[in-house]
């Protein structure tokens, strides 16, 4: 079996050697290279190609979050998992949102980050138990859509229609309804799927009702 190949980027000398320790210690690991902050990362990473590397957020110069974001438009397939210290709400969504997949905290113990490694790179999402809980009561407490603004940005007729799939409506009734064509009707229901981040009529009708 190959050895899964793993980048690191923490600006801590500590931490990082440490890190490297564990990787380069470990049967069926790798380290591929080890950056010292972000704009080293940015150069490293695109051109060693990792299959997974541990990222820290706070880095100084460019953050970790930026250095995902800007990776992962280079290298789609690369793996990022986030290893910090940081537990803050805002910065795991920033984090998800820009690429990452997997969210672990500084304090995990090496047999731990071996395994979520591992898991990373056989198609996981491993997130540290305190982690997993924020996602999930973001989720939980999360304001319905129609009172927190994402139905804003639809127009009146794509409200009308996403109203009419919500009630359970075919697109030959809606043509009916309205007095218009299928295709214009298929035509407003891809604008709202397109302004919502949805792919499918359950996902748009969730929206709709805040779910």
């Amino acid at each position: 079996m190959m050895n899964i190949t793993v980048g690191i980027v923490e600006d801590n000398h500590d931490i990082r050697k440490a890190l490297e320790e564990i990787v380069e210690m470990a049967p069926g690991f790798e380290l591929s290279c080890s950056c010292v902050n972000g704009e080293d990362a940015l150069v490293q990473l695109p051109a060693f190609e990792p299959e997974v590397t541990l990222m820290d957020i706070n880095l100084g110069g460019i953050d970790g979050i930026e250095v995902v974001r800007k990776v992962k438009q280079l290298r789609p397939e690369m793996l990022f998992m986030m290893c910090t210290v940081y537990e803050e709400d805002e910065k795991i969504f920033e984090a998800l949102n820009a690429g990452a997949s997997g969210y672990i905290i500084k304090k995990t113990t090496p047999s731990r980050l071996l395994d979520a490694i591992k898991e990373l790179y056989e198609g996981g999402a491993p997130m540290s138990s305190q982690i997993a809980r924020k996602v999930v009561l973001a989720f939980q407490q999360k304001p319905a859509a129609v009172t927190d603004g994402s139905l804003d940005i639809l127009t009146k007729r794509e409200l009308e229609i996403l109203e009419m799939l919500a009630n359970g409506l075919v697109y030959k009734e809606i043509t009916d309804k309205l007095f218009i064509s299928t295709e214009t009707v298929r035509k407003h229901v891809y604008n709202v799927y397109n302004k919502l981040h949805v792919s499918n009529r359950v996902e748009a009708v969730n929206k709709y009702y805040g779910r």
